[in-house]
C-alpha cells in the first residue's frame, strides 16, 4: 500500500523505525510557547561552546590550585571547623601526590596531573574560586548545568540553542557526545533537556563509539518515500496546528522532522574520520591502545568538527575507570584510590584536550570557540578514609580558553588549604552570565515566559567576569 493511502496512525507506525518519528516526539514534548529567539544583543566573541564536563568533581589542590601548606601539614588535623561531608567521614590534611611547578610565559602554578594542559597555562583563564550549593552528585549536576538543582529546567546548551539560533540546519545545535565507556552523569538525561524551551533546543545525543552515533540514522524506507511521508505528516500537522492552542509548538515539531531528515547526510559525514590526517589522528590519540584515552580523543576530535559545522554547544562525557569510587556517571568521583584514580582519569582526557585547543589554534577556531572545563564541585584538601577525598562545593577550580577570554590568568583564590573561596568569589550563575556574553547575548534579557514569569538560566543572579574578556 502506498503513503498516499496511510492514514495518520498507520503511518505513524509505518514510519517509526525511521528518523522521522522524531515528529511525534518532538510534538509530546514541546508546548505551547514562543519560539523566537532574541537578537543579539552586542557583538559576539565565540560562535560555540564546548563543554569538557569533569562529572564526579576533580580535585581542584590537586591541579588547578596547589597549596604547599598541604604537604607542610599532612596529617595534621584541619584547624578550622568543617562542614559535613558527602560520607561525614573526614580524616586529616592530605597532601597532594603530585609536584607543583609555574607554567608557561604567566607563571601559574598547576601541579603535573594535567601535565599537556599545563603546558598551554597561556591559553587558559583559570577560575580558584568558583562554588556551588550542593554537595550531591545529581542535584550538583543539574546546578552546573541549569542553574537549578533538580528537573523541570533548560540546560545550559539548550539556552545557548534558544538564544543564539541554529546556524546549521542538518545537525541539531546542541549536541552531547559519549562513548562506550561513558556513562550519563547522575541525573540522567534530563540534564540535557530543553524542559519549558521548544523541543528543538533540547541535547541531541551522538554515541560515537557505535556504528551509528544516532539509532536509525541510515533509513529503512527510500529517500523518495521518506520525502513523501514528511510531507504528509508535515501537512497533517499543519492542519492540526490550525485547530490547536500550540501552534507554534506544533509547527516546531514539523521544522525538527525536517532537521532529523537532513541528519541521515550530514551524521555519518561527520563522523566519519577517514579524511583527517594520520597525523592528527595521532595528536589527538585516537589509536591510543588506552581504551578511554582513546575514545575521549575521538569526542575531542568530534567536537572540533561539529564546531567546524556550525553547531553551538557540545558537550563531552569522560569515560570510566571504576577505580576508589568512580565509576560510569561520575568517573572523577574517588572517595578513595585518589592517586590510581584521578591519575587515570587525567591520563585519559590531557592529551586529547590539549590536542583539540592546539588544533582550533592552528585552524584559527580557538578564538570564535569557548572551551569551558569543570565538574560539578571540588574536593577537600583532608582525606576521606586513607587515600580519598569527599566532595567541596566551598571552593574549586574550573578553567575557560578561546572565544574572546583572556589567557594565561587567574581569577578568584580559595584560602590556604583550598577549602573554601575568600576572594572574587564565583558563581554558577556567573559561569554562564560570562558564557552567554561572550556569544552575544546578556544573560538578563535572555528569558523565556512560564509559569507567569519570566525564566533565565541564570534565575535572578550572575554577573560577567569582565576581567577574564580579552
Amino acid at each position: 500500500m502506498s503513503i498516499d493511502h496511510q492514514n495518520r496512525r498507520e503511518f505513524l507506525k509505518l514510519t517509526s523505525s525511521g528518523v522521522s518519528a522524531l515528529t511525534l516526539s518532538s510534538l509530546l514534548n514541546a508546548s505551547e510557547r514562543s519560539t523566537l529567539a532574541p537578537q543579539l544583543h552586542h557583538k559576539a566573541r565565540a560562535k560555540s561552546v564546548i563543554f569538557l564536563y569533569m562529572s564526579g568533581g576533580v580535585s581542584h589542590v590537586d591541579s588547578f590550585d596547589p597549596k604547599a601548606l598541604l604537604k607542610k601539614r599532612h596529617g595534621q588535623a584541619m584547624p578550622v571547623a568543617l562542614e559535613r561531608t558527602q560520607f561525614d567521614s573526614n580524616g586529616n590534611i592530605m597532601a597532594s601526590p603530585w609536584e607543583i611547578s609555574k607554567y608557561g610565559k604567566s607563571g601559574i602554578e598547576m601541579t603535573n596531573m594535567f601535565p599537556k594542559i599545563a603546558e598551554r597555562a597561556d591559553n587558559l583563564a583559570v577560575v580558584r574560586s568558583m562554588t556551588a550549593k550542593f554537595s550531591e552528585h545529581a542535584q550538583g549536576n543539574f546546578f552546573m548545568h541549569t542553574g537549578f538543582p533538580f528537573l523541570g529546567y533548560p540546560s545550559a546548551g539548550a539556552w545557548v540553542n534558544y538564544g543564539c539560533g541554529s546556524a546549521n540546519p542538518n545537525l541539531p545545535g546542541y549536541v552531547v557526545l559519549r562513548s562506550k565507556k561513558a556513562g550519563i552523569p547522575h541525573g540522567g538525561v534530563s540534564i540535557f533537556g530543553n524542559a519549558f524551551l521548544p523541543a528543538t533546543n533540547q541535547g541531541s545525543i551522538f554515541n560515537i563509539s557505535e556504528n551509528q552515533a544516532v539509532p536509525d540514522i541510515n533509513p529503512s524506507m527510500l529517500k523518495a518515500e521518506q520525502r513523501k511521508a514528511l510531507d504528509l505528516i508535515g501537512k497533517l500537522d499543519r492542519g492540526f496546528a490550525d485547530k490547536v492552542a500550540a501552534k507554534e509548538a506544533v509547527l516546531a515539531s514539523i521544522a525538527n522532522a525536517e532537521t532529523a531528515f537532513l541528519m541521515q547526510a550530514a551524521v555519518p559525514e561527520l563522523t566519519d574520520i577517514s579524511s583527517e590526517s594520520e597525523s592528527t589522528k595521532t595528536k589527538y590519540g585516537i589509536d591510543n591502545p588506552n581504551q578511554q584515552h582513546a575514545e575521549y580523543a575521538r569526542q575531542c576530535l568530534m567536537a572540533r568538527r561539529l564546531v567546524e559545522r556550525g553547531v553551538r554547544f557540545i558537550e563531552l562525557s569522560c569515560c570510566s575507570h571504576d577505580i576508589g569510587g568512580g565509576n560510569g556517571g561520575n568517573p572523577w568521583d574517588q572517595h578513595g584510590e585518589l592517586q590510581k584514580g584521578h591519575g587515570a582519569m587525567a591520563e585519559q582526557v590531557d592529551g586529547p584536550i590539549a590536542a583539540l585547543i592546539d588544533d582550533l589554534k592552528e585552524r584559527g577556531l580557538l578564538e570564535e570557540t569557548l572551551i569551558v572545563f569543570t565538574g560539578e564541585f571540588g574536593r577537600t584538601p583532608f582525606s576521606q578514609g586513607s587515600n580519598g577525598r569527599d566532595h567541596n562545593p566551598y571552593g574549586f577550580s574550573m578553567w575557560l580558553a578561546g572565544g574572546g577570554i583572556k589567557g594565561g590568568v587567574t581569577y578568584g583564590e580559595t584560602d590556604e588549604f583550598g577549602y573554601r573561596a575568600v576572594n572574587e568569589v564565583a558563581t554558577v550563575y556567573d559561569l554562564w552570565a560570562t558564557v552567554l556574553h561572550m556569544l552575544g547575548i546578556d544573560h538578563e534579557q535572555l528569558t523565556f515566559r512560564w509559569s507567569g514569569r519570566d525564566m533565565r538560566l541564570t534565575d535572578v543572579h550572575g554577573s560577567v567576569w569582565k576581567s577574564l574578556i580579552a
